[in-house]
């Protein structure tokens, strides 16, 4: 029976829909569907040996093979976009020469529009690049990975090594056309003898039909203004692609933790991917917004981890977190602003003049908890006990002073301990931290208040707030079992930045105030 115009569009419409449903290619309107991959990598054996080429890409080659699968898997899902770690292709511990048969050549230009897919014959070297290319041509996604490059330099050139080449780490990004549309060069090293850092921070960036623009930058990169933050700020970005190869440190920075703090922090969306080693520590991997997360840590078992998740695109003209701390602070006392993830109500928020309330009264005979001192981090914290079934305490260091209010659902048998560090961080790396943190202790003496712990009971009702000095305060909340959860309320009062919680979801090990201080680096 024939069909008229209009009968046969509707049900070419249908089809076309039932299709899309079937193949998971429906995101929300407002929305994009992103993925990640937590990857066991297969390292080379013997890192420091040399190698020639056909024997680094064979060894390059198992773990692409396992991106393949991965890529075909998300975008099953619907995925439009997909994010993988940090020396997820070739491992680590090389050394600069061991590690030159796995460099790829990459051109880093903004002018040279390269598919590497369709056109493998432009540049030598380059098979990396291709198979990552194909992925993303062929399964209609766009994609992200990180892989060591390589880029001769002339003698000329003041920055150019002895060797006459630059290595760097390198993440690069392709269209769901396989164009190779950025390349970042990691510029905040970790120990990587094997590669230069550009002369130049690079700040890159890719346009998605999806979700607009996308910036991206590498692991310890998060924890520096430059490129992560003023890339953030210069672009107004709301979308960041982040690869890692990222080692938990208890209790300030596991990665789940700080890439949750960051998202928070900015009110950006982080598609995080880590390495998975956890005999190295290395899990932790996530797509995450300022108030929800998809994450996977898992420390026991081994093999890799696909996340994917629908999540609301941000818009560009949304103000962050920080820049409202910003232009908050340069009238603190005339106003009251603050930040919440969820229902705000007027009692967290204080009229200038007023008493901060949870201060230790210092009238009469109230005996205060006592001081002590203990390392977490590698830095010498100030530390106060956090006893009894609820309380005030305070402790200071340097110009940071901290404040608790608590209360405690059951009192258990798990000693707590606020501590306060306001000085230069130096070992793994030199940085100016100022840090307020409640933290569960390893045992029931000072001397464990620090160590890494991983499960608690105590779910803890608490405010917490410092006078920081920064403006770039990433909150953290950290329970039981490495599990995230949110604050009901943050923000500036009276010059003094807060984090409040009723009743975290299950046992607290971690809520801090985390601040970075980027100007005394």
């Amino acid at each position: 029976m024939p069909y008229t115009m209009v009968e046969l569009c509707w049900k070419l419409s249908i089809c076309f829909f039932c299709y899309q449903v079937v193949s998971g290619r429906v995101a929300r309107e407002g929305h994009y569907v992103a993925a990640v991959y937590e990857h066991e990598s297969i390292l080379s054996p013997n890192p420091t040996a040399l190698v020639d080429r056909q024997s680094a890409l064979e060894l390059m080659g198992r773990n692409l093979d396992i991106y393949e699968q991965q890529v075909v898997a998300a975008a099953r899902q619907g995925a439009q976009i997909i994010v993988f770690p940090e020396d997820g292709i070739h491992g680590f511990n090389f050394t600069r020469n061991s590690i030159y048969p796995y460099l790829d050549f990459v051109l880093h230009s903004e002018f040279v529009k390269w598919n590497p897919c369709r056109e493998p014959y432009f540049f030598n070297d380059t098979e990396v690049l291709q198979r990552l290319s194909c992925m993303a041509l062929k399964n209609k996604i766009f994609l992200v990975a990180n892989l060591g490059t390589k880029q001769p330099c002339e003698p000329a050139d003041p920055h150019c090594p002895s060797d006459g080449r630059y290595q760097f780490n390198t993440n690069v990004a392709f269209n769901d056309d396989g164009t190779l549309v950025a390349t970042y060069r990691k510029h905040n090293l970790y120990f990587e003898y094997a590669f230069d850092t550009p002369p130049e921070p690079d700040y890159k960036l890719f346009d998605t039909p999806f979700a607009g623009k996308f910036g991206m930058f590498t692991c310890f990169d998060i924890l520096f203004f430059e490129p992560a933050v003023n890339l953030i700020r210069q672009y107004n970005l709301k979308q960041v692609v982040y690869p890692t190869a990222w080692m938990n440190q208890l209790p300030l920075l596991s990665a789940v933790e700080f890439q949750q703090a960051f998202a928070t922090a900015f009110n950006v969306n982080i598609l995080a991917a880590n390495i998975h080693h956890p005999t190295l520590g290395m899990t932790g991997s996530g797509i995450y917004t300022p108030v929800k997360s998809y994450i996977y840590h898992n420390m026991e078992s081994y093999g890799g981890k696909l996340i994917v998740a629908e999540i609301p695109v941000i818009t560009a003209d949304y103000d962050t977190n920080l820049e409202s701390n910003e232009r908050f602070r340069d009238n603190l006392h005339d106003s009251c602003k603050t930040s919440t993830s969820g229902s705000m109500d007027d009692q967290v928020c204080f009229k200038g003049g007023e008493e901060i309330p949870g201060r230790v009264s210092e009238k009469g005979n109230e005996q205060l908890p006592p001081i002590f001192y203990a390392e977490m981090m590698y830095d010498n914290f100030t530390f106060v006990p956090v006893w009894g079934e609820k309380g005030e305490v305070h402790v200071c260091a340097n110009t940071l002073c901290c404040y608790l209010n608590y209360r405690r659902a059951v009192l258990t048998d798990e000693l707590y301990a606020l501590g306060v560090f306001d000085g230069l961080h130096t070992v793994h790396g030199t940085y100016y931290v100022q840090a307020c943190a409640l933290v569960k202790c390893g045992g029931l003496s000072f001397s464990t208040c620090g160590q890494e712990v991983t499960d608690a009971t105590a779910v803890i009702d608490f405010q917490l707030w410092g006078n920081m000095s920064t403006p770039y305060i990433f909150p953290l909340l950290l329970t039981s079992g490495i599990t995230l959860d949110f604050a009901d309320h943050m923000g500036w009062k009276n010059n003094h930045y807060f984090i409040s919680k009723n009743r975290t979801s299950s046992g607290l090990l971690t809520a801090a105030l985390y601040g970075r201080w980027y100007e005394k680096d």
